[in-house]
């Protein structure tokens, strides 16, 4: 078994965490590999020299950035990720410290499920594309006001939303940017896309669910300096006005792995601080 190992150096002790899970991999005879510019570091082999060779997993050590840094940054690997959490909220990665060991066990026993989830795909109309494992963001970026911004579905006309942005989530990202800005919370596993404007100037505007096989076409129309599109929070576009930019289901998943000692209810309900007493 080749596991290649990530951990998200600015989180306080990640380098001795990692060297931990890498010892414990190694004692269980799995070869350990890692990002070449780690690879000195944590005395281990650099990635690029296995690319050409099956890697079963990638386990991401720090929080849900992290996987989603991971996933951009080798998205041609098609590596189920397991993610261990160095931060604080972190849906996708739900494996505390406190239960790094007996999870690796699990892993290397074959008790986990690999979840292949939603992805979705954005086009420019300068050709510019990108994906998003959680949602791509349009946002008024340095304008100093609120943008329009006409959404048509599989060009039928939706509306025009007059607010901050808008957000195009995944289920996987339901819990993310769209949850903090109203949207719904969706089952990671479920197949649709959600719609969620960002501070409407209208309080009737509100989140919408579409099937995943539409295709939603974003237009600026406010007269203004051009909007910021984001991908995951990583990659960035500007549109102009008039332009439309193009939203549709990545024709690929994003393969997490998840524990059979992970609930994703109980996530949920830790995250979100739904066990506390009410104030």
């Amino acid at each position: 078994m080749i596991i290649a190992l990530f951990a998200n150096e600015t989180k306080d002790h990640s380098h001795s965490f990692a060297l931990g899970v890498a010892n414990f991999l190694k004692e269980h005879g799995v070869t350990v590999i890692t990002e070449d510019r780690f690879a000195k570091k944590l005395n281990l082999p650099p990635l690029s020299e296995y690319l050409d060779k099956k890697i079963d997993f990638i386990i991401s050590m720090g929080g849900d950035g992290t996987i989603l840094r991971i996933a951009h940054k080798y998205e041609t690997l098609d590596i189920p990720i397991l993610g261990i959490n160095l931060g604080h909220l972190g849906f996708m990665a739900d494996v505390p410290l406190t239960d790094i060991y007996p999870s690796l066990q699990d892993l290397l026993s074959g008790a986990y499920k690999i979840h292949e989830r939603l992805i979705i795909h954005g086009e420019s109309p300068r050709g510019d594309s990108c994906f998003a494992v959680n949602d791509i963001v349009v946002h008024r970026g340095q304008n100093p006001s609120l943008v329009e911004i006409a959404i048509h579905v599989d060009g039928m006309y939706l509306n025009t939303f007059e607010a901050d942005g808008i957000i195009i989530s995944t289920p996987n990202g339901s819990t993310a940017y769209s949850l903090a800005a109203g949207g719904p919370i969706l089952s990671p596993d479920l197949e649709a896309i959600v719609i969620t404007p960002i501070s409407p100037h209208t309080i009737s505007n509100r989140p919408i669910v579409l099937m995943p096989n539409q295709e939603i076409q974003i237009q600026y129309s406010s007269e203004y300096d051009p909007i910021e599109i984001r991908a995951d929070g990583l990659e960035k576009f500007e549109l102009n006005t008039g332009e439309v930019f193009k939203i549709v289901r990545a024709p690929r998943k994003f393969k997490l792995v998840s524990l059979y000692r992970r609930d994703y209810f109980s996530t949920l309900r830790t995250k979100l601080g739904w066990a506390g007493k009410l104030r």
